[in-house]
């Protein structure tokens, strides 16, 4: 099961976020999530845990548990929706709506 952990202090590592799952069960992986450009944690990650029954007790353990002086939010990953390649949809960019005859 994919869970997802919200609300993480910012100094939490990959590392001490797997060991905090591994006490309800086998992590297969840990995973912060980090801004591009900066490389800083951005506060949230999710664990990867192939017992689905092992994952649920830790969710509902850790939902609401204090870590570093943060009170986690831990929940079953939502799948992500299918998004355009592209990040401006079927637009094809420019200023708007406006048609040739505004000049």
């Amino acid at each position: 099961m994919n869970i997802f952990v919200g609300s993480l202090p910012f100094r939490v590592g990959e590392e001490e976020l797997g060991q905090l799952f591994s006490q309800y069960g086998e992590v297969s992986s840990a995973r912060i999530i980090k801004d591009r450009a900066t490389g800083r944690s951005k506060g949230y990650g999710f664990v990867e845990m192939p017992d689905d029954s092992a994952a649920q007790r830790a969710i509902d353990e850790l939902d609401g548990s204090d870590m570093g002086g943060r009170k986690i939010a831990v929940n079953k990953a939502q799948e992500r929706e299918a998004r355009p390649r592209s990040g401006n949809g079927d637009h094809r960019g420019g200023y708007g709506d406006r048609g040739r005859d505004n000049y």
